[in-house]
């Protein structure tokens, strides 16, 4: 099973990810013990979609989040650069359009869409600040970002607790039922090597984006970014 690395390189992560597709969603669930429905409900808040309005659902995988905003009534697609993942949310029958993207490089026109939207795939990404500017690129002026990804609590005995028991437990936890166990040592690795809460506001702002603001949950273990393009 591939196995991706810290430096990101874009196959192996590609790679990675298709290894995992079948039964992703469901050993997020046990790896988050049903927290990731309740992250998904505050980004699509944070996202305050209306109808009709075009969103991009960047490192979308399996559609989940996509077909949760659909219901707001805005047209929704879900990109990712996993062909694997893309496959299998169509197999289980989510019905949203679906494009495979390189976040480096989007096949969207400048300005197409009012909002982005990435959950828990920006650290994914080989060069963080280069892809907030390629997803600022897509997005209209005015149009909004919000970012849900893991972070860095601020409360330091429990980010001691985080970093030295909580992250290697979760390998252990993704073994029964993953397709691709090995893929999670990767991903607890790369977060704990995720920038913290405010340290990410600042590359967001880096690339472009302004009225930038954030927002700690579940004890700051994960955080919403929410900024606008100029």
């Amino acid at each position: 099973m591939v196995r991706a690395g810290l430096d990101k390189k874009p196959r192996e992560v590609a790679e990675m990810f298709d290894g995992v597709a079948r039964g992703y969603d469901r050993t997020n669930s046990v790896m988050t013990a049903g927290f990731d429905r309740r992250w998904r409900v505050r980004t699509a808040r944070a996202l305050d979609l209306k109808h009709g309005e075009r969103v991009l659902d960047l490192a979308a995988g399996t559609a989940v989040s996509t077909v949760e905003y659909t219901g707001s009534g805005a047209w929704c697609v879900a990109a990712d650069f996993s062909l694997g993942m893309l496959e299998q949310g169509r197999e289980i029958g989510r019905e949203v359009p679906m494009v495979a993207a390189d976040a480096m490089r989007l096949p969207f026109a400048d300005n197409a869409f009012d909002a982005v939207t990435v959950s828990f795939g920006l650290r994914n990404f080989v060069d963080t600040e280069a892809a907030l500017r390629e997803m600022a690129r897509v997005v209209r002026s005015g149009g909004r970002m919000v970012i849900c990804e893991v972070s860095q609590p601020e409360f330091r005995p429990f980010r001691f607790l985080y970093q030295r028991l909580g992250l290697r437990v979760l390998p252990l936890l993704a073994r029964p039922v993953s397709s691709n166990p090995e893929a999670y040592r990767y991903l607890s690795e790369s977060m704990g090597a995720w920038p913290g809460q405010r340290e990410l506001a600042e590359i967001i702002s880096a690339a472009g984006w302004t009225d930038v603001a954030w927002r700690p949950l579940s004890l700051g273990v994960v955080a919403l970014h929410r900024a606008v393009k100029p």
